[in-house]
């Protein structure tokens, strides 16, 4: 194929092409692809909405391609310093976080929850349009009227970037994006120190061209649920004592804590130990995780949860059961359509772990490919899936070789960033 001929230095040129396109589009703000507020110190000529959706898709396609042939060109035998590696990622990722968000509201809608936990206000009651002003106005409109649907970390987090920014939407959204490049680059830090193969985990995470645009250009909370896994991993796989045990449920509690979707980790470290006759390890993890979990909602109280209840039913492009969900309403209701969505999709999601599960190589540990397997079937599965949603399968892949599964994970990332990549702009719910 003419693709393996290519050599590494083309790979990296399209890398590097990708990354600028992302901060194109980001300088270029407010355009289709951004927030509707720019962060102000670089700021270029507004594109048009047909040219910025031109430019991020160029910039998607890029980074894909990228991505995979710097892979291809490390499997045949090229071996690029780690440290330049980490060099060119931080200074790339240090470039886009400095630039108006890219691709999602996301950050927005962070930065409006923040605001409104700053004020003394419950993010879990307030929607942004309550909230009201600067901040409500910069939220899609998907999402102007539901309350926050992350964890209480994750408020925290918003909470101390909105304390930064005060009055002003976009110091809080600088703030927000510059802390979320530290936890990536900090991830990548632990991810070269911890992983098999330093140079593929710095492939595969701090010098990921579609991984910089998706999650640093987006600003999105799921590094961190990221940065969290990686280092249960890292103790989970190194625990000699019940209290190394009790560290790994407090680092799963937390970053459940921070998006709840990071259960699937809890079951995915759980679910080896108990296989390989470790049930008291098993048991000290997942009961240390509630613990955490409970505290960390107790502040709030219950009623944080019902968001996420709402927010179970949503459906996405291009996931399979749009499809259905279209059918479905127009022949059995809405109600029994989404009744039998959500008894559906964990079904096929566990049968497909299953699948993927077997096809990681047999060297791969139990604690790192059963959780992988798992979170990849969940993206691939679930009715409402996002790129950046892959950061967690992501992290997990550069600690171990995941074979051939990397590669359709760098597609399915970038399969899901073409569909979802509008700013906020036009979604419709």
């Amino acid at each position: 194929m003419v693709v393996a001929r290519l050599r590494p230095s083309a790979a990296v040129w399209l890398s590097v092409l990708g990354v600028a396109l992302f901060g194109l589009v980001g300088a270029s703000a407010p355009n289709h692809n951004t927030l509707r507020a720019p962060i102000p110190w670089l700021r270029l000529p507004a594109m048009s909405g047909t040219v910025s959706q031109a430019v991020t898709s160029a910039a998607i396609v890029l980074s894909c391609l990228g991505t995979l042939l710097m892979l291809n060109a490390y499997r045949r035998g090229w071996s690029p310093d780690s440290r330049l590696l980490s060099s060119a990622g931080t200074l790339a990722v240090l470039v886009v976080a400095n630039l108006t968000p890219v691709g999602s509201s996301d950050t927005a809608s962070y930065a409006a929850y923040g605001r409104i936990a700053a004020l003394g206000g419950d993010p879990y009651v307030t929607t942004p349009a309550q909230l009201g002003g600067a901040y409500a106005h910069m939220v899609s409109e998907g999402w102007r009227n539901t309350p926050s649907v992350y964890g209480p970390i994750a408020t925290w987090f918003q909470a101390a970037a909105a304390f930064v920014g005060g009055d002003r939407p976009w110091l809080t959204i600088w703030a927000l994006m510059l802390a979320n490049a530290a936890v990536f680059l900090g991830t990548g830090y632990l991810l070269m120190r911890t992983a098999d193969d330093p140079v593929r985990a710095g492939l595969l995470w701090t010098a990921n061209p579609l991984l910089i645009g998706v999650l640093v250009a987006g600003g999105h909370l799921d590094t961190i649920v990221a940065c969290l896994a990686v280092c249960a991993v890292h103790f989970v796989r190194r625990a000699t004592r019940w209290h190394h045990d009790m560290i790994v449920g407090a680092l799963v509690g937390l970053a459940c804590g921070t998006k709840i979707s990071a259960a699937l980790l809890c079951v995915g470290l759980a679910w080896p130990l108990l296989r390989s006759g470790a049930w008291r390890q098993a048991v000290r993890v997942t009961c240390a995780a509630m613990l955490t979990l409970a505290l960390l909602y107790a502040v709030y109280g219950l009623h944080a949860l019902a968001p996420l209840s709402a927010a179970s039913h949503l459906v996405s492009k291009p996931s399979l059961w749009a499809w259905f969900d279209q059918f479905g309403t127009a022949f059995l209701g809405t109600r029994a359509t989404a009744a039998i969505t959500s008894v559906l999709w964990p079904v096929l999601m566990l049968a497909l772990a299953w699948v993927l599960r077997r096809r990681v190589p047999a060297d791969t540990p139990a604690l790192v490919a059963v959780p992988f397997a798992l979170t990849f079937a969940w993206i691939l599965t679930a009715p409402w899936a996002m790129p950046w949603y892959t950061a967690l399968a992501w992290a997990l892949a550069a600690l171990y070789r995941q074979g051939r599964l990397t590669r359709y994970l760098v597609v399915t990332t970038a399969v899901l960033a073409m569909s979802h990549n509008s700013g906020g702009h036009g979604w419709t719910l």
